[in-house]
Order: structure tokens, then sequence, then C-alpha cells
């Protein structure tokens, strides 16, 4: 059986740079970025405040001009450097942090306002389409004050989608809503771009969202993506410190690598190399130190284990608690317990190490 090919792309962003002039000077924001996304597949922009992204949505827009690269979509030049095409003829929908609605119009007005070059039974058709699709055809004759946050969220993703954009950016969409809202919303959005085949891309600096929604998700730092990849393999697999420090919560305790034996040897025990995962070995000497990432849910609670360790946090998530652990050496560790195991702060608990992916770097000096 032959491998199946990769996607060609069809949202290509290479090498873009983005800056603005202050005086007589240009302040780069971007700097040298790529990615790319297949028909059908959903991005993210994944990073801190400052980082550029939303920076990178607003070029693809044709909100920023470049200063060098390209942005080529479906086959057609959007930007390169000294050429921008004007917003409205990029068939590109973006969905706002406030959401924009016309608030003088109804939800059924508001998501038909792009669609007047259709006739009155083309666009109703459209509208109704919409509507149930977002579920909030008993809304449609309300006016935006008179819904929920969520429920304007779906108003403003379906304005966006009537038009049948070629791409659709999503910017921060999630950031006024409830926290307890916002995962289970971006669940709902997957599924109606997945419905409806869009290909998008969504910026936040909330990695709950971007693991809901995206298919592949593009870590930035400092004007460009430190990694594009999976969530999976962001967690598991992170590039660099900033990567592992970003996404998930974890800690990084010494250990020593003994190549010989393919061990990482840690205070809480020895870990296996296997083979195929990346290891930082930084010269050929049989043994060296680094610093091994280990996540809260690497971490077991085991009120057999002869290692013990004293909580000196604890925050409870309902279905478990977060515990800060100290070790006899007093290197601090996470661990995720079951929230039926509720133990007081100084108490000391059993512990055991269940690492299923060695990620080590180099001792920061």
């Amino acid at each position: 059986m032959k491998a199946a090919l990769p996607s060609p792309a069809y949202l290509s962003v290479d090498a873009i740079r983005v800056g603005y002039r202050q005086s007589r000077n240009v302040h780069e924001v971007v700097h040298g970025l790529s990615f790319s996304l297949a028909r059908g597949e959903i991005g993210c922009l994944l990073g801190p405040s400052g980082c550029g992204k939303t920076t990178v949505l607003r070029a693809i827009a044709g909100f920023e001009s470049l200063l060098d690269g390209c942005i080529v979509l479906g086959g057609r030049e959007l930007s390169q450097a000294g050429t921008t095409a004007p917003p409205e003829t990029r068939q590109v929908g973006v969905v706002f942090q406030d959401y924009a609605l016309f608030p003088h119009l109804s939800v059924w007005d508001n998501i038909g306002f792009g669609l007047r070059k259709l006739n009155a039974t083309e666009r109703k058709a459209r509208v109704d389409t919409l509507l149930a699709l977002v579920g909030l055809s008993s809304h449609a004759r309300q006016y935006p004050h008179e819904l929920s946050g969520g429920q304007q969220q779906r108003v403003a993703l379906a304005r966006a989608l009537a038009p049948q954009p070629d791409l659709l950016l999503l910017d921060e969409p999630f950031s006024n809503l409830d926290v307890d809202l916002r995962e289970r919303l971006a669940l709902e959005v997957r599924d109606i771009l997945k419905e409806l085949g869009t290909t998008a891309i969504l910026v936040t600096h909330d990695q709950h969202e971007a693991f809901a929604i995206a298919d592949s998700i593009g870590v930035m730092h400092n004007g460009v993506i430190v990694q594009w990849d999976s969530a999976y393999n962001l967690y598991h697999r992170p590039a660099d410190r900033f990567v592992a420090d970003f996404i998930g919560q974890g800690v990084f305790t010494p250990g020593v690598v003994d190549l010989p034996r393919q061990l990482v040897n840690i205070e809480l025990g020895s870990l296996p190399l296997c083979q195929g995962v990346d290891v930082c070995i930084t010269n050929d000497r049989d043994e060296q130190q680094v610093d091994v990432l280990l996540r809260a849910d690497d971490v077991i609670h085991d009120d057999e284990s002869p290692l013990q360790a004293e909580v000196v946090r604890k925050a409870f998530r309902g279905a478990e608690f977060l515990y800060t652990l100290k070790l006899p050496s007093g290197q601090q560790l996470l661990a995720l317990v079951p929230s039926h195991h509720d133990h007081a702060i100084g108490e000391k608990i059993g512990i055991k190490l269940s690492a299923d992916h060695v990620v080590t770097f180099p001792v920061e000096q």
C-alpha cells in the first residue's frame, strides 16, 4: 500500500515580515514567519500577548501590508512586499474579539447583511440554514443586546460564514466568555466548521481553546512560530523550553543521562530512553546532566510507594486535585490526583513515576 501523500497547501504563508513605521524606523513585529493549511483544515496561532499572532491574522485579512514574504490562498496571491489585495476582494471572513454585531439589526438581519447580492429567496434560504446550524432559529428576530455572550458569538460566526468565505479568521473569539463556556463553544465551532468544510485560523492565548478547535497549532514567541504541530506533540514532544513551559503544566527536575544503559536517572527513579524519543545530548560522554520535563500526569499518587512527598499547595479541580509536592531534596513537582484523595497541606503522601515520554533539555547555565 502506498503512503498517503500530504495534502497540497490551500493557504500558504511564506516567510512573511510585518512591521510598523516609527518615525524613520520600522519596528518589525513578525520575523520571517511561515506555515500552511490544507483545504478544510483548522489552524491556530497560540501564544502570549505581544507575540505577534494578531498581526499575522491582520496581514492575512489584508489589514496590514508585508515587508517581505507572500500570502497565497487557493492559488491567488493576496499579499507580497509592495502589493496588498484589498480586504473586500480576498474572500476572507473575520470573527472579531468583540463580535462587532450591528446593534440596530436583528439576528436574522445581522447574518444576512453580507448577502445583498442574492435574491430574496436565496438570501432567506442561506440565513435560515445558518441559523439552524448555529442553533439560533428561535432567536432570529431578537437583537444582539437580548442575547447571551455565547449566542452573540454564534451570530458573529454565522454572519462571517454567510458569504461562504474561502478562509475564516477568528481573533480571540471566546475571550469575552466565561471560562467554563469557552472550551464547550470551541468544540461546537469546530463541529460547524468541519460540517461546512471551512478552512480557518484561530488566534488565541488559551491552549484549551486551541486544543479543542484546531487540527494544527503554531506556538508563537517573539514574532516567530517556535513549533507548528499537533496538540499531542506540543504537549509530549515540545521543541524547546518555551513550548514546554507554555503548554500544559509541568516542572523541570535535574537528571543524569546514562547512555550505556539508555536511562535518565532522576530523584523519583529511572526513565528508559526509547528509540525515537528526542533527548538533548550535548556531547559523547556516557553521563551528562540534563533537565527533565515532568508533567502533572507523570506523577501518580500511590499509598504503597516508599517515596514520600509533602503537599505544599493544592487546587481543587472538581474531579481531581492539582497538588504541588515537595520531595526530600526540596525539589517541587506537580501531580494530578483524583479528588476523593483529599490531603492536607503539610501532609506527606506516597508517589511514583509513570512517564511514557522522556523530554529533556540541556541544563540552563
